[in-house]
Formats: C-alpha cells, sequence, structure tokens
C-alpha cells in the first residue's frame, strides 16, 4: 500500500495553468485574432474631433468616388460601396488572391453636437476623408436683476 499526499499547491498550480491556457486559446491563440480586427466587408475608419469639427477617414483604394455611398441618419454615419475586379482570371491561376472585391460597408455613431447639412467630403489618393462641422454652443443668456429704484 502506497501513502499518497495531497499537495494543494500543485493543484492550484495546475488549474492555473488550465485557466491560463482557456484564455490563450480563447483570445490570443492561432486563428482567433477576429476582434482585433473588422470583419469580412467593413470598411476601417479613423474619426477625431478638432476644435470646430468632427473628422472621419478612411482608405478606400481603387474604388471610384462615384461609387461611395454617404448617409448620417440621426447621429449615425454610414459609409459604403462595391469593389469590381478589373480582368477575369479563373480561380486555379490564382498563386495569391488577397485584395477584396465585392461591397463593403460601415457604420458609426457620430457625438453628439455636429451639423450634417454642412458635412463636406474630400477624395484624395484612395483616402476619403469626411468633415461634420460642429453645431456652435448655445452661450447663455445672461439676465440681469434690476432693482428697486427708491
Amino acid at each position: 500500500m502506497s501513502i499518497v499526499r495531497w499537495e494543494p499547491f500543485r493543484d492550484f498550480m495546475t488549474l492555473r495553468e488550465a485557466m491560463d491556457r482557456l484564455f490563450q486559446e480563447s483570445f490570443v491563440g492561432p486563428g482567433r485574432r477576429e476582434w482585433l480586427a473588422p470583419a469580412e466587408g467593413t470598411l476601417p475608419v479613423d474619426m477625431y474631433q478638432t476644435e470646430d469639427s468632427v473628422v472621419v477617414k478612411s482608405a478606400v483604394p481603387g474604388v471610384k468616388p462615384d461609387d461611395i455611398d454617404i448617409t448620417i441618419s440621426g447621429n449615425t454615419l454610414s459609409i459604403s460601396g462595391e469593389t469590381n475586379e478589373e480582368e477575369e482570371v479563373t480561380e486555379e491561376n490564382y498563386i495569391r488572391r488577397e485584395r477584396r472585391h465585392g461591397s463593403f460597408s460601415r457604420s458609426v455613431v457620430l457625438p453628439e453636437g455636429v451639423d450634417p447639412d454642412k458635412a463636406e467630403a474630400t477624395f484624395d489618393d484612395g483616402i476619403l476623408t469626411l468633415t461634420i462641422p460642429k453645431v456652435p454652443e448655445a452661450k447663455p443668456e445672461v439676465i440681469k436683476i434690476k432693482g428697486q429704484k427708491k
């Protein structure tokens, strides 16, 4: 008969290793990086604000400005479009195919206090830049109390 000793710290470390492995496989492991990059068919955007406007930039190379639709409904900005293949190549002749063809879209919520009616869009070297001016802040009106004259 052998005596088995229970070593709680050894078992605890095994549990810790199991939890570490679970988190690594769930969030960091190979093939599990989808949450780091936008999903297929979406359009990555940069959005920042200046003192008087909100600026949205996005790279849309190979797309003509006429093929991009920009709408603002309420406080939601939507950018969509479609890219087309230039030439017909059969699938079996490809060595590597990374450029995407097809439709893309992206919707983002704009901060409060912008004026979508005065938004301007420019397209230069495949970079779409949308500038949406902020609404001037309403300054509180100061009302002076007139005292009784004696």
